[in-house]
């Protein structure tokens, strides 16, 4: 931190991403990108954009408001577009969220909503998830602020039905109630239909996980069109160019390839639900999983130590130090070779560890 460093951010604790390591080659399994490319018919369309990148993307946004129109069956004037959801995810912090109206989330749950809150200098406060990482509707009716739900839940990966969803947003009538979706292909019900009949409700979605376009940075927000014009009137305000033109092409045709869409996230429930037996079959606890990762623990072995031993092995996955959840790890669901490979290497993992423990045992 430098001496010119603003001291309105001196407790500010950044992010911290999923590790990224470039000295060999890693099985990633800890940043829950899809294991699969974008859609054919996105990479064309960005391709074709890239002729034109001498010129600005649209401010309006108009040919990714009218892809999803169509894809949603929602107006274009009821939905806006971010660079990655984290974007729009910030200016709802900025947006909604003040002294008489604090953030209101999960104690576990997506760890920018905290960095989010605090770089936009706005008080928050967490609920404690329960015993079994679940979180209760009634917690948050009548939160008294702004309540920050991700459905389904990261790192748990648990989803909140529908009716539990609703129950929250109609509970808050005076205050914004944001529903994150990064992982909603992947299993639960949208909340986006809600938007008709509660003007209170804020859906962000990404098309970094199922659509395959983390490099790309989009996200897209669902909501009254007042709310819209709120976000709308803070992205004029930073960057009316948000998303660039070849992403913007690109979320087009990912939007229009709907097929794609259903196939890359079958393919991964599928290995989602292998993977999470062969892990069961080995002594792992795991939390009902509703996205396109597993949060796992094993009584024999730590959380840290696993993490550890796999990264040794060439294989990542994401360990946080939180106390609830120091012994779990999120393992992000690859393609069917890679969790393989990565169930073969942990079933490795506890039997060295076994056998160690046998011949000390023995001495």
């Amino acid at each position: 931190m430098s001496r010119f460093f603003s001291g309105k951010y001196a407790s500010l604790k950044a992010y911290v991403p999923g590790e990224q390591p470039q000295d060999r080659k890693y099985i990633k399994l800890n940043t829950n990108e899809s294991p699969f490319p974008p859609s054919p018919i996105a990479q064309r369309m960005a391709r074709e954009e890239a002729g034109s990148l001498e010129l600005y993307s649209d401010p309006a946004q108009r040919a990714l408001r009218e892809a999803a129109s169509q894809a949603y069956g929602l107006p274009a004037e009821n939905i806006v577009f971010g660079n990655g959801s984290d974007e729009i995810l910030s200016f709802a912090f900025a947006a909604f969220c003040d002294e008489e109206r604090p953030a209101v989330f999960a104690d576990i749950t997506y760890g920018f909503y905290r960095v989010f809150a605090e770089a936009n200098r706005v008080p928050w406060r967490e609920i404690p998830l329960k015993e079994d990482f679940s979180l209760d509707a009634e917690d948050y009716v009548g939160a008294g602020g702004t309540v920050f739900i991700a459905n389904p839940n990261a790192p748990t990966g648990i989803a909140l039905p529908l009716s539990e969803i609703e129950r929250i947003v109609a509970g808050n009538p005076g205050n914004v109630v944001v529903i994150d979706e990064a992982y909603i292909d992947f299993g639960g019900e949208s909340a986006v239909g809600l938007i008709k009949k509660y003007d209170n409700l804020l859906v962000v979605q990404t098309f970094s996980k199922s659509r395959s376009l983390a490099g790309g940075r989009l996200g897209m927000g669902f909501a009254s069109k007042e709310i819209i014009n709120d976000i709308d009137t803070l992205r004029f305000s930073a960057n009316p160019y948000n998303v660039n033109r070849m992403t913007a092409a690109a979320g087009v045709g990912a939007l229009a390839d709907k097929g794609y869409l259903r196939f890359c996230t079958e393919r991964i429930k599928a290995t989602r639900e292998k993977t999470a037996a062969a892990l069961a079959a080995l002594g792992f606890r795991l939390t009902d999983s509703s996205a396109n990762f597993l949060f796992a623990e094993h009584k024999d072995i730590g959380g840290r130590e696993l993490y550890l031993a796999l990264k040794e092995k060439g294989i990542l996955i994401r360990h946080f130090d939180a106390p609830r959840i120091s012994e779990r790890n999120r393992i992000t669901i690859g393609s069917e070779e890679e969790m393989e490979a990565f169930v073969a290497a942990v079933a490795g993992i506890l039997e060295e560890k076994r056998a160690k423990k046998t011949g000390e045992a023995d001495r």
